[in-house]
């Protein structure tokens, strides 16, 4: 069973290699099989490669920036991570900003699917 410093380490990785745009590092933290949140395009998809399809898509149309600004577990055992989400384009204007909430359910210290929802 990770602990709450397990948790926050590997999703501090996670949001660093994210926002670094070092994928590899990134999908590296995932389960093969991880179910994630297209919150760009709508839907879901599945697997790592997915996974950098749906980045890879995302990154070249626009410039998007989450920084976490607290961790919790909740009842269920899911980390719960509220983050500062900033979007640009790619010539650097905001295009929106705000909070949400990513929840994640762990699975072997991977990250097996996260759901986004407002806090």
């Amino acid at each position: 069973m990770p602990t709450d410093r397990d948790l926050l380490d590997l999703l501090t990785a996670a949001y660093d290699a994210f926002n670094a745009r070092d994928i590899d590092a990134a999908l590296s933290v995932m389960h093969p099989d991880v179910d994630w949140p297209n919150g760009w395009e709508g839907g879901r998809v599945r697997g790592r490669q997915a996974v950098r399809d749906y980045w890879t898509r995302q990154w070249a149309a626009i410039d998007p920036r989450v920084d976490p600004v607290a961790f919790a577990v909740d009842a269920t055992g899911r980390a719960v991570v509220k983050v500062h989400q900033l979007v640009r384009d790619l010539q650097g204007n905001p295009v929106s900003e705000g909070m949400v909430e990513h929840v994640y359910r762990i699975e072997h210290g991977l990250i097996r699917s996260m759901d986004i929802r407002e806090p």
